[in-house]
């Protein structure tokens, strides 16, 4: 279960159609609404997306926000962009209007 002020607070868990015990006990993805991107940026070879942040929103921990406006981008635990290197990638604004994180 999500810390009441995380982003995943109100995400729904995975629910079995048969209604049995679900082989993922995890929470389904969130709802996201349309990317606010303001910045196009091509991945280059050493890039990850908590460098990203750091250098565009001068904090390394909001690495999901550049994830969540790029939803074809999977990556591991090391945060790595090396198989994506030569696409372009939306850069979104640090916060949404109206004071979101």
């Amino acid at each position: 279960m999500a810390a009441n002020r995380s982003r995943y607070a109100q995400v729904r868990g995975f629910v079995a159609a048969d209604g049995r015990e679900p082989l993922f006990k995890g929470g389904r993805a969130r709802q996201i609404g349309a990317a606010s991107g303001v910045l196009e940026y091509i991945v280059k070879g050493d890039d990850r997306l908590d460098l990203l942040a750091r250098y565009f929103y001068v904090d390394s921990r909001k690495w999901w926000r550049i994830l969540d406006a790029n939803p074809e981008i999977v990556c591991g635990a090391d945060l790595s962009l090396d198989d994506y290197v030569g696409s372009t990638i939306l850069i979104p604004r640090a916060t949404e209007s109206g004071g979101g994180q």
